[in-house]
């Protein structure tokens, strides 16, 4: 009975080479928070392939400014859902500060969008907001799907 007990708890606890290899590699997908960091990194590759693709289509359909004035936006979009999952990730630890970091992310790339002559306010904030449609996508492609995800 006690080498059963010993057996689990050989197997739930995760062996790693090295320190450095421990806090790169996310846990394993059988946990919820394995299924967490794998639903976050889904998020991002769906966002960065979705803002490729806006890039290319703003490019080809108005001008280059305009597009890399929306991916300047886009940058900013994938920076702020970063610092969103890190931020729920580590929600429940003592954290006590969340979201002003984030908050700034939205209000600089407005400020400089404004002020900066050769920005355009416009392609910044729908650039930034990419990750909503990103996410949108994903919900729906999730739903309609639910084992392909």
């Amino acid at each position: 009975m006690a080498s059963t007990s010993s057996e689990q708890t050989s197997d739930a606890v995760q062996v790693t080479d090295s320190p450095a290899e421990e806090s790169i590699l996310p846990p394993p997908v059988d946990t919820a928070m394995g299924e967490y960091y794998q639903l976050q990194q889904n998020l991002l590759i769906c966002t960065v392939a979705f803002s490729a693709v806006v890039f290319f289509c703003v490019w080809l359909t108005y001008s280059l400014p305009i597009a890399l004035n929306y991916l300047i936006g886009a940058c900013g979009g994938v920076v702020y859902l970063r610092m969103l999952a890190k931020n729920v990730a580590n929600l429940g630890r003592g954290q006590a500060k969340i979201g002003s970091g984030r908050l700034a992310i939205v209000i600089g790339l407005i400020l400089v969008a404004s002020q900066w002559q050769q920005l355009e306010i416009v392609p910044v904030f729908l650039g930034f907001l990419t990750y909503k449609a990103a996410l949108i996508a994903y919900t729906l492609w999730t739903a309609v799907l639910p084992n392909q995800s």
